[in-house]
């Protein structure tokens, strides 16, 4: 099993959920990979540049200033801050972005009605997994900032959830892979107010009968369009639940919501 975990920027954001994140992370054994975000450090950074941050619907408009400051601050400032605390934690982890081996190109997000500026979006069976395949065999730890480039020597700010759900895909055709978002929630839960109402086990027919019911909050619903999406394209299991339980969720004693 080989395991692509995605943390979330609220972790990345927070020394010590991120040192006890790391801490557990290291300590999960076999094949791993990391995906991280870049949390708010690069609105911080902007800031002190004086480089305004723009969002539309919550999403960063990345303009020509704006990919310098995130191509810095995700590739190099917390990505290798995130290696070398993994090193101290006996972790052999080695930090990438997309574009490195050619690993993941993306393509511009064309303009409709607004201009996300220079964003990538991943095509279908663009991930390079023989590369990825050499590092996990080599015993490295692939640790991945969300940066994609576009073949043209333009590098592309990523989702992470996509880049993690791509790079599962992509290794599916090679290993049984477990995809693992990590988030401050404990899981899906079924009523959004109470975070102990985890639903531990989701197939289609379920979901179907949870979203029926109206019980699903909107903001879950498209990591569970991604999660199918990632299942039907190959991964073996996708789970979804808190940063803290991240050991848990590589067993099979699973602490979050396992999607099958």
């Amino acid at each position: 099993m080989v395991y692509v975990i995605k943390v979330g920027g609220n972790v990345i954001d927070n020394p010590a959920l991120l040192d006890r994140f790391l801490a557990d992370f290291a300590a999960v054994p076999g094949k791993k990979i990391l995906i991280h975000g870049g949390g708010k450090i690069a609105t911080r950074i902007g800031d002190k540049l004086g480089i305004e941050s723009k969002y539309i619907d919550g999403r960063r408009i990345t303009d020509a200033d704006t990919i310098d400051v995130v191509t810095m601050v995700y590739g190099g400032l917390v990505n290798k801050q995130v290696v070398a605390q993994l090193q101290a934690k006996g972790c052999n982890a080695i930090g990438l972005t997309g574009a490195d081996a050619n690993i993941i190109p993306a393509v511009k997000r064309p303009v409709k009605t607004i201009d996300y500026g220079f964003v990538g979006d991943i095509p279908a069976g663009a991930v390079q997994a023989a590369p990825i395949k050499l590092l996990l065999d080599a015993g490295l730890t692939p640790v991945f900032s969300p940066l994609t480039h576009d073949g043209n020597g333009q590098i592309l700010n990523t989702n992470a959830d996509t880049i993690a759900a791509s790079l599962a895909v992509a290794l599916s055709a090679h290993y049984p892979v477990r995809l693992i978002y990590c988030f401050e929630k404990k899981g899906v839960l079924r009523n959004a107010a109470d975070d102990d109402s985890v639903i531990n086990l989701i197939n289609r027919d379920i979901y179907k009968t949870l979203l029926a019911e109206g019980v699903l909050s909107d903001g879950i619903l498209p990591k569970l369009d991604n999660a199918f999406s990632a299942i039907e394209s190959g991964v073996k299991e996708v789970l979804i639940g808190h940063a803290n339980d991240v050991r848990n969720n590589t067993t099979e004693a699973v602490a979050g919501t396992l999607i099958c």
